[in-house]
């Protein structure tokens, strides 16, 4: 029986830099770390990082995001001051609209992997 979601995993080139992304540039909580895996949560949710040593593949992406595969979106209450500190840590800003259901955010992360910020209008 499935009793939850256990996490949603990134691949990334350089863990260190990967770290300083998730845990200083979005507030990630780091839970645990091994050469192969490192395990962060948001809210109660887990967000994984998986050490790899080949180019990622790149997915087709646009100002809404990520054309195929997952993409997490993380709950921001200040989308501005998220989005600069962002910028510092080697986010790519892809699109960004206020939308009736919450102010959006999509980037990539310095892997090139697409994530999404949200502040909620409901």
């Amino acid at each position: 029986m499935i009793t939850g979601v256990q996490d949603f995993y990134y691949s990334v080139t350089d863990v260190p830099r990967a770290k300083r992304f998730y845990i200083e540039g979005l507030g990630l909580k780091l839970n645990f770390e091994h050469e192969h895996w490192v395990s962060l949560s948001c809210g109660g949710v887990g967000i994984g990082l998986h050490p790899v040593d080949h180019k990622i593949a790149e997915v087709a992406r646009d100002s809404h995001g990520a054309r195929g595969g997952g993409t997490a979106t993380f709950k921001s209450d200040n989308i501005a001051e998220d989005k600069e500190r962002l910028i510092k840590y080697g986010a790519k800003i892809l699109g960004e609209a206020d939308q009736p259901w919450g102010h959006m955010l999509v980037l990539e992360d310095p892997d090139g992997n697409v994530l999404k910020l949200m502040n909620p209008k409901y």
